[in-house]
């Protein structure tokens, strides 16, 4: 049972943090149908909607819209955010058509697209949104053919009356329950009972997707839309002089070249803004050719604003941090100084990435059309809320004269947080005196920064004469902060332990990139593990399952954010699935970590190729992510994570001369190919009737681990540096 305190709670729940949102409950939200139809064949579409409240819309034929309010970047929220309304709804999926909802802070809250939350927050206002309208459809229903409310039930969209053998269907009441009171209190389907989630359902737009109909922020058109292009500084360290553009503006199609400031003094900008560079010359025109040729006609003098960074600068700083730097204690447990002291044996090892762009598929862009009466904008944005109000802080705006619209996005992986595109497209528009559409290059989006930042961190690990794990410190530092999580595992498992930050200034800009911080720590903290279980003399899940022992019977502390358990859980299950206690005879790495309130491990098969390089043969991974809405999606989301980790640890860097970013496009910046991918994947979900956490982010960290430890086993020397292909194995 599922009981609200009043009205006024019901009418918003509000989510703490994270990707969640407040529910809105209102008869009177407006939306126009743009049907995504759920399943094939395509619906017949009703004459009239009557609307429910601001996420359901009923037509009279029965055909059900539901509003999907989280931006979409292929975390597959579109489809699985509907289908828990559905589920409580009581509507057969086959009749559900889908839309993406605007930005709406009346109903919806926190419409973000970051941290693997959107789910996790959404699941129970969801639910309640379905399960009140599905009351109120009975109240309706009850009073139309006289019955009491009690003696009804519904299924697949029809409400029955056994004992008399009347049915009615919810088109037919529906106009009739938009009058019905809210209900304080609705009772919740018990999850044995679920017949849509936990059930596999196709993508809403797979059939859009594959043949290429319009739905991403570059497929946006309007009648006298205008294009633009931005020309930034060509290195980190410079800002914009001055700027001769008549050559440019003598080419065809060409309307007009000047500068904007995206963040004029006096305005306080958002922080989805940081990695806006302020001022950047703009080119428009009249088609997006005619504009990146006249930005290379543009002469800019560009001024020295900070020094000049390189690569090899960069690893010299850190490792003089983590030598000599003044450090912050992040957590102390016992006293580590005095048991390394007394250790029998000392492990002890270093381990590095490099910036990484995010690469999205489709490259930055944003249509705008800013007028002084309203302000028009439609694209692909994960923090759309904080877009509103940086376009309101810019332009003098009441939220309410600014519309704010969200295609799907063709990638994000934390790039698109920071709308800063933008807010330039919205400068850009202004300025013009037109509706535009600010499209990026490959170039303009892979020098522009906003990078995983880079890393560095030190391990060390003591232990007894028995193997046995007494002392553990580590120690990292990063640009623009430290990748250590202070109270994760192994925190909680040693009686001595020090975590340790150091942050490192830089001019160049970082920002959130797919798991942000875990996607490198994990893999150095696993990779180090197995490093500790081979001095220990015992096998790396047998030496990580002690660690787990001692936390769930005796926990160090009471600041461990994991719950050990399910983190042994996930270990046990992929051992028995992967085959690890057999005689496998091929090399494997195993890895296991916790981020974004779910458990990964995973078992990495490879062999070695003619040349002696890595490559991955298969991947087991179990997962506990809670009860899982849509199994096709989540197992998507695992495969793309694992795909995605293996690429980047094996090849990817971004390096710098003198500021300036040594890859621009994928002439030179190296990814993971199709035929480099794993033969096979294979997932295995927990089923512990737990309430879902995230799924999009967490099994990415973990395979860098478990591909550097299948490294170890194949070639007997371990990797320390990412990319593992561009560094020297050392042993």
């Amino acid at each position: 049972m599922s009981t609200n305190k009043s009205r006024r709670n019901f009418l918003k729940v509000s989510a703490a943090t994270g990707g969640g949102f407040m529910l809105g409950f209102s008869i009177l939200t407006s939306c126009e149908p743009k049907p995504v139809v759920a399943m094939e064949p395509e619906l017949v579409m009703p004459e009239k909607w009557m609307e429910l409240n601001g996420f359901i819309k009923i037509g009279d034929n029965g055909v059900v819209t539901i509003m999907s309010p989280n931006p979409e970047i292929g975390q597959n929220v579109k489809t699985a955010m509907p289908m828990i309304i559905a589920e409580e709804l009581d509507v057969d999926w086959k009749n559900v058509v889908v839309e993406q909802g605007k930005l709406d802070t009346e109903n919806f809250e926190r419409q973000i697209a970051g941290g693997s939350q959107s789910i996790r927050h959404g699941w129970e206002p969801l639910r309640n949104t379905g399960a009140t309208a599905r009351a109120m459809l009975v109240s309706a229903a009850a009073e139309k053919l006289e019955v009491p409310a009690g003696e009804l039930r519904t299924e697949n969209g029809v409400i029955h009356h056994d004992a008399s053998g009347k049915s009615i269907g919810y088109g037919e009441v529906a106009s009739l329950a938009a009058t019905m009171e809210v209900p304080t209190e609705v009772e919740l389907k018990d999850p044995k009972d679920f017949k849509i989630i936990g059930h596999g359902k196709k993508n809403v737009d797979a059939k859009k997707i594959a043949t290429g109909k319009p739905l991403f922020g570059i497929d946006v058109q309007r009648e006298g839309m205008l294009y633009a292009g931005i020309i930034h500084p060509p290195a980190f360290g410079l800002e914009l002089k001055s700027f001769d553009a008549a050559a440019a503006l003598a080419m065809p199609g060409i309307t007009d070249v000047f500068s904007i400031d995206c963040a004029p003094e006096g305005k306080e900008m958002q922080w989805s803004d940081g990695a806006t560079v302020r001022k950047q010359v703009a080119v428009v025109g009249k088609s997006t050719w005619q504009v990146m040729q006249a930005k290379k006609a543009v002469t800019v003098e560009w001024a020295k604003a900070s020094d000049a960074e390189d690569t090899a600068g960069h690893k010299a700083k850190m490792a003089d941090l983590i030598a000599n730097g003044k450090a912050e204690e992040a957590r102390r447990d016992g006293d580590p100084e005095a048991a390394f002291a007394s250790a029998a044996k000392i492990v002890e090892a270093s381990y590095s990435a490099p910036f990484l762009p995010h690469n999205t598929m489709e490259p930055m862009n944003f249509f705008a059309h800013v007028t002084d009466e309203k302000a028009e904008l439609h694209g692909p944005v994960q923090t759309p809320e904080f877009l509103e109000k940086s376009i309101a802080t810019l332009f003098d705006m009441d939220p309410a004269q600014i519309e704010v619209g969200m295609t799907r996005m063709g990638g994000g992986f934390g790039r698109r947080l920071y709308g800063s595109f933008a807010v330039e497209a919205a400068l850009i528009s202004k300025q013009a005196g037109a509706p535009v559409k600010l499209v990026y290059t490959r170039e303009d989006d892979m020098t522009q920064g906003t990078y995983r930042p880079d890393y560095l961190v030190k391990y060390r690990a003591g232990l007894d004469a028995d193997g046995k794990l007494i002392a553990f410190h580590v120690r990292g530092t990063g640009t623009h902060g430290s990748p250590v999580f202070a109270n994760r595992f192994p925190a909680g498992t040693v009686d001595n332990y020090l975590a340790e930050n150091i942050s490192m200034d830089s001019n160049i800009s970082t920002g959130a990139w797919r798991a942000p911080r875990s996607n490198f720590i994990a893999g150095a903290e696993q990779a180090f593990l197995d490093e500790v279980a081979e001095a220990a003399g015992k096998d790396p899940i047998d030496f990580r399952l002690e660690l787990f022992d001692r936390a769930i019977k005796d926990p160090v502390g009471e600041k461990n954010d994991y719950d050990a358990e399910r983190y042994a859980g996930v270990l046990k299950l992929v051992r028995k699935e992967s085959g690890w206690d057999g005689d496998a005879g091929e090399a494997r790495g195993v890895a296991a970590y916790y981020c974004h309130n779910s458990y990964v491990a995973q078992v990495l098969h490879l062999e070695l190729d003619d040349n002696g390089n890595p490559k991955v043969d298969k991947v087991d991974c179990a997962v506990d992510c809670g009860i899982v809405v849509n199994p096709e999606g989540a197992r998507n989301q695992i495969e793309g994570g694992i795909v995605d980790g293996i690429g980047h640890a094996l090849y990817g860097q971004m390096t710098f001369t003198d500021g300036k970013p040594d890859h621009q496009n994928f002439d030179s910046y190296r990814l993971i190919r199709h035929a480099e991918a794993p033969r096979e994947i294979n997932t295995y979900f927990v089923d512990n009737g737990i309430k879902p956490t995230g799924l999009g982010e967490p099994s990415l960290p973990p395979i860098m681990g478990a591909l550097a430890n299948a490294i170890y086993a194949a070639k007997g020397e371990r990797v320390y540096d990412q990319p593992f292909m561009g560094s020297a194995l050392r042993g």
